[in-house]
């Protein structure tokens, strides 16, 4: 079990082994999402975009040096750079 530290110093649940980043998935890798992190106005925007709980996606591709990737949800491609994608926690599909 991993703890994760959130700005204001709360703690939130601790999360199994096997979740990591988006960041962290591969080029043609499955995933779903548990929850998304980091300050409130970046936060909501990936929330709005429909990085919710429980949301499956597929890493599509990531450009030549690595950033951005492409990610599928929703029937939508999205561009997400890496620091956005580490804010982001998945789980395998």
């Amino acid at each position: 079990m991993i703890e994760i530290s959130v700005p204001d110093g709360a703690r939130l649940r601790q999360l199994p082994k096997d979740h990591a980043t988006l960041a962290e998935v591969e080029p043609g890798g499955r995933a779903v999402v548990c929850c998304v992190r980091g300050p409130e106005g970046p936060r909501q925007h990936l929330l709005e975009m429909g990085f919710v709980s429980g949301t499956p996606l597929r890493v599509v591709r990531l450009a030549p040096f690595g950033d951005p990737m492409q990610v599928e949800l929703h029937g939508y491609h999205i561009s997400l750079r890496q620091s956005e994608a580490r804010e982001i926690l998945v789980r395998p599909a």
